[in-house]
C-alpha cells in the first residue's frame, strides 16, 4: 500500500475516507427514502400527531426565546450600523429579510436539533441496544415504519411552522429594540417590514425549513438506529456517541444545505 511513501499514504487515506463518506451518505439517503415511503401507509396518523406535539409544540418555548432575543440583537446591531449612513428608517427591512431568508430557518433547525434531535437519536439508540428493535423484527413489525417514519413526517411538518413562528417573534423583538428602546418610528418600521417581504422570500424560507426538517430527522434517526454498528463502542457508550454525532452532523449539514438551497433559490 506504499506506506513508506508519504504521498502514496496520503492519497490512500484520503481515498479511503472519501469512499467511507460517500458510502455513509448513500446509506442515509436510502434510509430516508425507505422511511419516507412508509409515512403514507395506514395507521400512521396518530403516531405522527404525537411526534408533532413532541418535536413541534414542545420546542416552541425555546424557539420563542431564541427568536425574541435574536430579533432584539439584530435591531440593536443594525440600528447602530444604519444610523451611520442615515438609513435607520430601513431597520424593519433589514431585520425582516435577515430573519425570513436566513436566520429563521437556520436557528430554528439548530434549536430543534439540540432539543428534539438529540432525544430522537438517544431514544432509538436505547431501543437498539436493549434489543427492542430486534424484538419488533421477531414479531414481524417493521421498526422503520413504527419508529422512524412518524418522526420524519412530524419534522417535515413542524420545521416550517416553527420557522414561521420564529420569524414573527423575531420581527417583534426587532420592534421592541428599534421602536420602543431606540426611538425608530413605529409606522415606518411596520411599513418597511410589509413592503420589503415578498412571497418569494417567505417561500424560500419554507423550502429551507422543509429541507432542514428532512435532514435533521433522518440523520438523528439514522445515528440512533445503527448505533450498535459503531466501531469499538457498545451499550450506553454507543448511544452517547451516536447522540453526539447526530447533533454535530445535523448542525453541520444544516449549514451546508443552507448554502446549497440558497444557491438554487436566489
Amino acid at each position: 500500500m506504499g506506506r513508506r511513501n508519504p504521498l502514496t499514504l496520503f492519497f490512500y487515506l484520503a481515498g479511503r475516507q472519501t469512499v467511507r463518506i460517500v458510502g455513509n451518505l448513500g446509506a442515509i439517503l436510502i434510509f430516508f427514502i425507505t422511511a419516507f415511503i412508509k409515512i403514507f401507509q395506514r395507521r400512521q396518523a396518530v403516531e405522527i400527531i404525537q411526534q408533532i406535539f413532541y418535536i413541534g409544540a414542545k420546542s416552541s418555548g425555546i424557539v420563542t426565546l431564541v427568536a425574541l432575543f435574536t430579533g432584539m440583537v439584530l435591531g440593536l446591531q443594525l440600528f447602530y450600523t444604519l444610523i451611520k449612513f442615515g438609513s435607520e428608517g430601513v431597520l424593519g427591512t433589514a431585520i425582516a429579510l435577515s430573519l425570513v431568508r436566513e436566520l429563521g430557518p437556520v436557528l430554528t433547525a439548530i434549536m430543534i436539533t439540540a432539543r428534539a434531535g438529540s432525544a430522537m437519536a438517544a431514544e432509538i439508540g436505547i431501543l437498539r441496544i436493549s434489543e427492542q428493535i430486534d424484538a419488533l423484527y421477531t414479531m414481524r413489525i417493521d421498526p422503520t415504519r413504527f419508529i422512524v417514519s412518524p418522526k420524519i413526517a412530524a419534522s417535515i411538518i413542524s420545521f416550517p411552522l416553527l420557522t414561521a413562528f420564529f420569524d414573527l417573534v423575531g420581527i417583534l423583538g426587532g420592534y421592541l429594540t428599534g421602536v420602543v428602546l431606540l426611538g425608530v418610528n413605529g409606522g415606518t418600521y411596520v411599513y418597511r417590514v410589509q413592503s420589503s417581504l415578498n412571497i418569494s422570500d417567505v417561500r424560500g424560507g419554507f423550502i429551507k425549513a422543509l429541507v432542514f426538517g428532512a435532514i435533521v430527522s433522518t440523520i438523528c434517526c439514522y445515528q440512533g438506529y445503527f448505533c450498535h454498528m459503531r466501531d469499538g463502542q457498545h451499550g450506553a457508550k454507543a448511544v452517547s456517541a451516536a447522540t453526539t454525532s447526530a447533533v454535530v452532523l445535523s448542525c453541520v449539514m444544516v449549514l451546508v444545505a443552507d448554502y446549497v438551497v440558497t444557491s438554487f433559490i436566489m
